[in-house]
């Protein structure tokens, strides 16, 4: 069996103890480079990743292969790549790049079809002088959503 397969079939089986988790990223290059990202639907901990590590380095063999792994957590300047990341996400203020444009706002809603970014804009009153402050959505389908990902705030 490659190490590919075994490394997979590992995952599957610390997967089923922890559906919380999610992989994002796996690969194994020609030089036995074993990456694995990691993320949650609550995040993922320092204690997750070495219990991924462990899971996965102490059921292969050295003698068999050598190899190098690195488990990782998922950068959170990085696009999301699966919509499971969205509800992860809820109430966090999000960039998404459209077909049609970007919008920005806080991800207040998230279903199997789209998500709905909440905004607030600056309009003129209907009656007098100055401004009022208003809360407006947008209803993004995930099928138009080419890029997405948090704004970090400092």
């Amino acid at each position: 069996m490659s190490l590919k397969k075994t490394v997979k079939n590992l995952l599957e089986e610390v997967l089923k103890e922890r559906p919380d988790i999610f992989i994002l990223d796996f690969s194994v290059s020609e030089n036995n480079d074993i990456k694995i990202v990691l993320d949650g639907d609550k995040g993922v901990t320092i204690d997750d990743i070495v219990h991924f590590s462990r899971q996965i380095e102490h059921n292969l063999d050295r003698n068999e292969a050598d190899f190098a792994l690195t488990v990782s957590s998922v950068d959170i300047t990085k696009p999301f790549r699966l919509k499971r990341q969205f509800r992860k996400n809820l109430n966090r203020p999000l960039k998404v790049k459209t077909v049609s444009g970007e919008f920005e706002g806080v991800l207040t809603t998230v279903d199997d079809k789209q998500i709905v970014l909440e905004y607030k804009v600056r309009e003129p009153k209907k009656n007098g002088k100055g401004k009022i402050t208003l809360t407006k959505q947008n209803k993004i389908p995930f099928e138009e959503i080419k890029e997405a990902k948090v704004i970090l705030k400092f």
